[in-house]
């Protein structure tokens, strides 16, 4: 009984290690969006055709079975793929039509979205609590909004991280039926090979006219910023609850901007930065909630 409790305490740490680690890498994912000169579209495809190579390589040395059951669970793990190809879209544009921390700062409002798509879909109950922890989330992002108009980058900027943020959102949840029946290895491959051949009609026609340098940084993307780091966050949803492993994600923004203000020179405004208090501070005081 003690060693069945002791071995469960060590996969929960082990599982929020992995989380935690995995959005450090997350968050520095956000400055490919400056520094790779390309289109969000172009992007997704060198990220997920490496991504997906890495992985398959991957496969080679740890001989982790890529067959999938039921063709149910082939088209669910379909769909996750073409959730997360428009989700990396929106998340780029997001990023280059505003700035490193709107794009970061409205996709961390997910676990808002999660913890109502959660319970819908597990049959759980949908706390008070939780709705009042929404709507200050949702004055957050009302004070990342310079004005309600979409010619202005800045309110486009929010627009497109909100896609980014409900995709997410679906992303995790609907991860959460599969990580217990497939190794994180296999999911991620399938994800990105799918997400690869969704863009591939959008940024074919780019590859040829790449150049080195945005190649190096998206074999970089690709490798180390999405397969170990995709790879990563999914084994670790196998201890973590999926509402929680959103929550621990809202550090990503933290890390994202303090590396955008030294290698981007790009520092938040008075706005952004009272806005950002106020999403962060929503979530980590669900993450509190939860744990208690």
């Amino acid at each position: 009984m003690k060693n069945a409790w002791i071995r469960t305490a060590k996969n929960r740490y082990r599982g929020l290690f992995e989380i935690h680690l995995s959005v450090i890498f997350l968050g520095a994912t956000a400055l490919f969006g400056k520094l790779i000169d390309q289109s969000p579209a172009t992007i997704v495809l060198g990220r997920t055709f490496f991504a997906s190579i890495a992985l398959l390589v991957g496969w080679f040395f740890f001989r982790q079975s890529l067959r999938i059951r039921t063709i149910r669970d082939g088209l669910g793990i379909g769909l996750l793929g073409v959730i997360l190809a428009g989700h990396w879209m929106a998340f780029f544009h997001s990023i280059q039509v505003s700035t490193v921390a709107i794009g970061l700062l409205t996709f961390a409002t997910f676990p808002i979205f999660v913890t109502f798509l959660e319970p819908l879909m597990f049959k759980e109950r949908i706390r008070r609590f939780d709705i009042i922890v929404s709507v200050v989330a949702a004055g957050g992002l009302f004070l990342l909004i310079p004005e309600f108009d979409l010619s202005n980058s800045m309110t486009l900027g929010v627009a497109w991280g909100m896609v980014t943020s409900v995709t997410c959102a679906l992303l995790v949840v609907l991860c959460r039926k599969y990580v217990a029946r497939y190794p994180a290895m296999t999911l991620t491959f399938y994800q990105n090979v799918v997400a690869a051949l969704c863009v591939l009609p959008f940024a074919g026609h780019a590859v040829p006219n790449i150049g080195g340098n945005d190649l190096a940084q998206l074999l970089l993307l690709g490798v180390v910023f999405t397969a170990f780091t995709h790879t990563l966050y999914v084994q670790g949803l196998k201890n973590v609850k999926a509402q929680l492993a959103s929550m621990i994600t809202c550090l990503e923004p933290i890390y994202g901007i303090t590396l955008a203000f030294f290698f981007l020179q790009e520092v938040l405004s008075w706005r952004e930065l009272c806005g950002g208090a106020v999403v962060i501070a929503a979530v980590l005081l669900a993450t509190t909630r939860i744990r208690k």
